[in-house]
């Protein structure tokens, strides 16, 4: 039948005619569902707000305000306006000394009110975080005392961590030492409820087991060919290599994972003893290379940790406060102050064989030496927003007359720290043995966040 259906079934297929074909695209097109209109996404708006000191109600000028990546300062009257974000974003704000918060941006302006937080810690070594007969001892002084948190070797002088890492290159180059804690989440989460400040000390370029198994990243001996080495017979990787740098960031990355609420970096700086004639480096070693190395290396460090709120520290030789120059080390409080949190002098007075202006007995005299190098270590990192917390000796002078430090000694360290304007202070005993008697007993006061 002509211009009439004909349908044929076989093998499965509907045949029509041609002369339908037409009608029926037409028909098909009337009938296409009509898509729903886009839903209309929020309008991204500027975040505002102002940060201010919870206590005093003092604005708060140069604090980090972090969205995403990027991160922002406020100005002299605490306030700051970020990029455009979608409402409901999130973000941070944190100050050196003050606790951190987490916001989410509102279409209104916002106050922001930091907690102070003064950092008053003891240290734990690899092998004594790892030892509960140990760690519960310094913990048990934290519980008791003026100190409210620990700094605790998760990539120590040697380059082992204490936990089950994940990092591929630290299981690659043999970093998995005896040490193992099997559950140090649940120890982290213990420290946490017990609002226990931690700190996660990473040393960074005194690494033997990276510099044993990446030969071509170690500084090397032009006499052997081989990874130079320093007076304790231990690798050091070559600070000018990049390579070095993002395993160091890894590590921290992974320690802020699990929940450290700052990363301190230690050796952060050039070697000192040893053959030093016999060191080659990837790079001419000079005073401005290395500056350049390890400022680069700090800055590096704080674009990518500054996102997952971490607090960002490293040590530095007590006579960086008196030095003009890098003390050969790389090492000048100008350059490192802009990519820091809290910059940590280790100001133990058996340190200072040369003594300073007006003091030739360190060891009699520790609280000159520890108030006049935070002074001068505040001074020259001013006017950024970086802190100085230092490091004080709780051990026996190994330099001069070998004198126990005790409580007089300990408590006039802490008392030119505070002097000093230094925020916080830590306590260095390679045994973890620390002199309660010369700290203040746990109170309200010493609870919450005053020097």
């Amino acid at each position: 039948m002509v211009g009439a259906l004909a349908a044929i079934l076989a093998t499965g297929w509907l045949l029509l005619s041609p002369s339908l074909l037409p009608q029926r695209q037409v028909a098909s097109a009337t009938v296409q569902p009509v898509e729903p209109a886009p839903t209309p996404q929020p309008e991204e708006r500027s975040a505002r707000g102002r940060v201010l000191d919870a206590e005093s109600g003092a604005p708060l000028a140069g604090a980090s305000v972090w969205v995403g990546p990027a991160e922002l300062r406020t100005d002299e009257d605490g306030r700051f306006t970020t990029e455009p974000v979608k409402p409901g974003a999130d973000f941070l704000v944190k100050v050196p000394g003050y606790e951190l918060r987490r916001l989410t941006a509102d279409t209104k302006e916002m106050t922001v009110a930091l907690v102070p937080k003064v950092v008053r810690a003891a240290y734990l070594t690899y092998y004594g975080v790892g030892d509960k007969g140990i760690r519960d001892r310094v913990l048990e002084l934290v519980a008791r005392t003026e100190l409210n948190a620990v700094v605790i070797d998760v990539k120590g002088d040697r380059g082992l961590i204490p936990y089950r890492t994940a990092v591929p290159l630290a299981l690659e180059a043999g970093a998995q030492g005896p040490v193992i804690i099997k559950d140090f989440e649940g120890l982290m989460a213990s420290l946490k409820a017990r609002n226990v400040y931690t700190v996660a000390r990473i040393v960074a370029f005194k690494d033997n087991v990276l510099a044993q198994h990446r030969p071509d990243w170690a500084i090397l001996n032009t006499r052997t060919g081989k990874p130079w080495v320093d007076n304790e017979k231990l690798a050091w990787v070559d600070p000018f290599r990049e390579e070095v740098w993002d395993y160091a960031i890894a590590v921290a990355k992974e320690a802020v994972a699990k929940g450290f609420d700052e990363v301190q970096f230690d050796y952060v700086r050039f070697p000192t003893d040893g053959k030093l004639s016999a060191a080659r480096y990837s790079q001419p070693n000079k005073a401005q290379t290395r500056l350049t190395a390890i400022a680069g290396f700090l800055a590096k460090a704080r674009r990518e940790l500054g996102p997952t709120g971490a607090f960002l520290a490293a040590d530095v030789f007590g006579y960086t406060a008196f030095n003009d120059n890098d003390t050969d080390i790389g090492q000048r409080v100008e350059e490192l102050a802009l990519h820091l949190d809290y910059i940590c002098p280790m100001v133990y007075p058996s340190g200072y064989h040369r003594g300073i202006p007006g003091v030739r007995n360190p060891v009699a005299q520790p609280y000159e030496i520890v108030r006049e190098s935070v002074r001068l270590t505040r001074k020259r990192s001013a006017p950024g927003a970086v802190q100085v917390r230092p490091w004080l000796q709780d051990f026996r002078d190994y330099a001069f007359d070998r004198r126990i430090f005790g409580v007089n000694e300990i408590r006039a360290q802490i008392r030119g720290a505070r002097d000093g304007g230094a925020v916080g202070f830590m306590l260095w005993n390679p045994k973890n043995d620390y002199t309660g008697g010369a700290l203040a007993p746990k109170t309200t006061a010493t609870a919450r966040a005053i020097p």
